[in-house]
């Protein structure tokens, strides 16, 4: 039971970002152990892998529509799952010291979504691909989306790079023309779907700045869609607490913090960041150093 408790304990610490990484490490790590049991009994894995690709082909995502988000949780190898894990950690730190955790949520799954979208019209368009039907998986359409949000909303905040300083606007620039160049090298609806991520993240951030946040159908749509799976009780229970009333009316240190940062959160999602004032900028920094 101790072990239960820490290991629940050491989940609690975890920030959103955080438990989105782990959650693809578990995804990529529970396959390895289907496999050596489809082996034993001789069924090949692709069977169920299969069931979680996404398919250039239309025809198989009206029968496997949920492929369009689980892709995203499934790599080819190490160093596919390290490299799009390690570039999303760095991403989020700097995004969720600004943004809230929905915000992060909405601006990743949109990019998984209009990445998988890029990737299957491309297949339907381009002369390049027909007669080819090939499959996706990874996770860099959505890591594009949140590190291209990042390089368009604070395009002059520089990072460490192994020996020298680089501002995001360049890393942002460089990442996409990467990709640019090797579509006719290989994996070039790989590379196409990144292209969709990084125009999501870009068009999120001009979208924020007119006052629009492109990512609250989706955050309502996700809302009423887990709501379908909740248990409500049929018995209604009304109680009176007293005990806490004192609680409420003198909040914590910790609870305080809390409601002021969430109300700043609100004036950046309203009104973006260069709206805060630069006491209310220095208090979220902190926040964030402390987190």
């Amino acid at each position: 039971m101790r072990i239960q408790d820490q290991i629940r304990f050491r989940l609690q610490q975890l920030n959103e970002a955080e438990k989105l990484i782990l959650l693809n490490v578990v995804c990529f790590v529970l396959p390895l152990f289907f496999k050596t049991i489809f082996f034993l009994f001789n069924i090949p894995s692709g069977i169920f892998i299969g069931w979680f690709e996404l398919s250039a082909r239309w025809r198989d995502l009206l029968f496997k529509p949920w492929t369009l988000v689980t892709y995203s949780f499934i790599h080819s190898g190490f160093f596919h799952l390290f490299w799009n894990m390690y570039l999303l950690y760095f991403a989020s730190r700097m995004f969720l010291n600004l943004f809230s955790a929905k915000t992060f949520f909405n601006v990743y799954f949109l990019g998984v979504l209009l990445g998988g979208l890029t990737f299957m019209l491309s297949y339907s368009i381009f002369p390049a691909f027909q007669n080819v039907s090939p499959i996706m998986i990874g996770a860099s359409a959505g890591v594009m989306a949140v590190l291209i949000f990042m390089t368009t909303y604070s395009p002059d905040l520089e990072v460490r790079l192994i020996f020298f300083n680089v501002k995001l606007r360049y890393l942002g620039i460089a990442l996409v023309l990467l990709d640019v160049i090797q579509i006719p090298y290989g994996n070039a609806g790989g590379h196409l779907a990144h292209l969709g991520g990084a125009a999501l993240g870009y068009m999120y951030v001009r979208r924020l700045d007119q006052g629009v946040d492109i990512g609250r159908p989706f955050e309502a749509f996700v809302n009423q869609l887990f709501g379908l799976f909740k248990k409500r009780s049929p018995l209604k229970t009304v109680y009176k607490k007293t005990a806490t009333t004192n609680s409420k009316k003198n909040p914590t240190p910790q609870e305080a913090d809390q409601k002021k940062i969430d109300a700043i959160l609100d004036k950046i999602s309203n009104s973006g960041y260069d709206s805060l004032t630069q006491q209310e900028k220095d208090f979220l920094f902190q926040a964030g150093k402390k987190n």
